[in-house]
């Protein structure tokens, strides 16, 4: 199929890239024109394991450009993945959404095209595009569509770090439209991921237990809802775990057995009960936060959705206390943080917990200073004020510190020389943000440790 792909962030250029992989013909359109030469000389914007290979791979078959003709006219698919991150009420700003609706109605040339929204949007949205399409189609061609588009829904559930793992493998596949074409096309569209028949990427093998994927083919609204479900029950999993880990800490229970008991359990499951500093990035809190307000439109309370937020923002805070706590005053004092990436395997720094936590530091009067070992470039650039905070190595962050905050799980802060790090320490504080260091070892090397939670 010929598909046009809006939009080159996480969602769009692993969509773009997986599906031009898998034999089809993709143009990636991008307003970006910087954006656009590093992707046309193979060099990916973003940091996600094995993007650079997929697209050396998938060269023959994917383009990339600044105009949305090159891409929509004559497309069989068009998929709209821009961003919409929050407003200050919780609704998303659907600002890049109607802009690249508009373009997409004036160069849809059919005989038929499906218009996917791949963007998280709120429950509704897809009849609002179609009426942005209708009327930017009516304005270029002087009449109205007849039968040329139809739009669907067709939310993702990536994981940044694994991204191009989950939409080659995924759980299922979720379909949304009022109209059968679309549905059609589609499952025409993902048929080689459904039915597991591509070669795989010798970097990203099949896991031997995948079999056929399912297919969940539904209306708009229902296809909308979904998402917005399946992520608020995400970060309400690891909100309850931290709950749990802050009983936890008070009656001298160990969280990290509690969870891994709990998540043995199959109706529950291990995923998610990670107790620590709480979720960020981008789609936990926008998504919880725009579910909230739509359900608001609707006269209807999801109290349970808003004390999920309220158990993030407090483990966030729960770092200073802690520090508090155990240094008794904070301002002046030296205080190392490992990580900014909301996770590890990426350089995502949206709704970051070490951001957060380090501005808390900064308005406590300390003097901190941040270290992370891929996305420290992105950090300088996007926040200029705080780039005077990093070091050129995670070893730097401790010499001469009163605490470190373990933020982020990457791999290469697990590897750390401790032993050899804590002599360089003013005063040896560690805070485990993640619970992933040895509690035991930690303190047989002398380190006064510290969690977050029980």
């Amino acid at each position: 199929m010929k598909v046009c792909v809006v939009g080159t962030g996480y969602v769009g250029l692993t969509t773009g890239a997986c599906l031009a992989y898998l034999g089809h013909d993709v143009t990636c359109v991008e307003l970006d024109a910087a954006k656009v030469e590093s992707l046309r000389a193979g060099r990916s914007p973003i940091y996600e394991p094995h993007m650079d290979e997929l697209l050396a791979e998938a060269a023959e078959r994917l383009r990339f450009t600044t105009e949305h003709a090159e891409g929509v006219s004559g497309a069989d698919v068009v998929f709209i993945a821009v961003q919409t991150p929050s407003l200050p009420d919780g609704n998303p700003d659907l600002r890049h959404l109607r802009s690249a609706a508009e373009s997409v109605g004036e160069h849809v040339t059919g005989p038929f095209t499906v218009v996917v929204n791949k963007s998280t949007v709120p429950i509704g949205s897809g009849n609002w595009v179609d009426a942005i399409l209708r009327e930017s189609f009516e304005r270029r061609h002087g009449r109205r569509p007849d039968g040329e588009f139809a739009v669907a829904s067709n939310p993702e559930f990536l994981r940044e770090g694994v991204a191009l793992f989950d939409t080659l493998y995924p759980d299922r596949i979720v379909i949304g439209s009022d109209d059968p074409r679309s549905l059609q096309v589609l499952n025409e569209l993902y048929r080689p991921i459904l039915n597991q028949t591509f070669t795989p990427p010798t970097f990203l093998p099949r896991p031997g237990e995948v079999g056929a994927v399912p297919m969940v083919s539904t209306d708009l609204a229902s296809a909308e809802l979904i998402k917005y479900a399946a992520n608020a029950f995400l970060a309400i999993k690891i909100s309850y775990i931290n709950e749990i880990g802050r009983l936890a800490g008070r009656v001298g229970a160990d969280i990290m057995e509690v969870a891994r008991g709990t998540g043995l359990d199959a109706r529950i499951g291990p995923r998610f009960l990670e107790p620590g500093v709480g979720w960020g990035g981008s789609c936990f809190g926008k998504d919880t936060a725009a579910l909230i307000t739509t359900a608001g439109e609707y006269h209807h309370d999801m109290p349970i959705v808003q004390a999920a937020r309220e158990v993030n923002a407090r483990q966030r805070r729960m770092v200073v206390d802690r520090l508090l706590d155990e240094l008794r005053l904070i301002k002046g004092r030296r205080i190392g943080l490992l990580g900014l990436a909301f996770k590890p395997e990426t350089d995502d720094l949206r709704d970051s917990p070490a951001i957060d936590i380090a501005e808390q530091l900064i308005a406590h009067g300390a003097r901190v200073v941040l270290h992370d070992p891929v996305a420290a470039g992105r950090f300088r650039r996007e926040r200029p004020d705080l780039a005077g905070h990093l070091c050129d190595s995670a070893e730097a962050v401790f010499d001469d510190s009163d605490a470190v905050v373990l933020v982020t799980k990457w791999s290469h802060y697990l590897d750390l020389d401790w032993g050899k790090l804590l002599p360089t320490m003013r005063t040896p504080v560690l805070l485990d943000g993640r619970h992933c260091l040895d509690a035991e070892r930690m303190r047989r090397l002398g380190y006064r440790y510290l969690c977050v939670g029980g």
